[in-house]
């Protein structure tokens, strides 16, 4: 059940409506987290107050208690009320302190993503120059001299001329 500001007001006291008003729009942003907890358990102390209250006035309605100190007249409504009121303002709260802890949350995990995407991107340049022939350390290849050997030129032509002789030395014997 919503009940308006003015009601709200008509049922408490001025100390006791700060701690109301404190929790509705405007104000309830510019609380911080140590604020909200200290709200909320002022707040749940004065709920419990106005319930135990409200269970006593049942309780002498219906004849199962005695009345409870002299200066508490009326019926059950009024505690019911404040209770109510008290059960809306800790809602509010509540759920004010859960979205703030949303918004750290997501905070944190933007935080966590950007140091991630960096991390990556750091990862992808590589931060050394690129090995050549002549760096300075490091393992240096064994050259295979198997493979490393060649005929000189003037000889390719030397071996060639020599085969045209022999051919010409046996055709002349046939």
């Amino acid at each position: 059940m919503s009940l308006n500001g003015k009601f709200e007001r008509s049922l408490f006291g001025f100390d006791e409506y700060e701690a109301i008003r404190a929790t509705h729009h405007p104000e309830i942003y510019d609380l911080t987290d140590a604020e909200l907890r200290e709200v909320g358990r002022r707040l749940r102390q004065m709920r419990e107050k106005e319930r135990t209250l409200a269970r006593q006035k049942r309780r002498e309605v219906r004849g199962k208690a005695e009345p409870r100190g002299g200066n508490f007249p009326g019926t059950a409504e009024r505690p019911q009320l404040r209770k109510q009121v008290l059960s809306a303002a800790m809602k509010r709260v509540n759920k004010e302190i859960k979205r703030q802890q949303k918004l750290e949350a997501t905070a944190a995990n933007v935080e966590a993503a950007r140091r991630a995407l960096a991390m990556r991107r750091a990862a992808s340049f590589v931060h050394y120059p690129a090995v050549g022939s002549t760096s300075d350390e490091g393992m240096q290849p064994i050259i295979n001299r198997k493979r490393r050997w060649r005929v000189p030129p003037a000889k390719t032509g030397s071996i060639s001329q020599a085969t045209k002789v022999q051919q010409a030395i046996r055709d002349a014997k046939s």
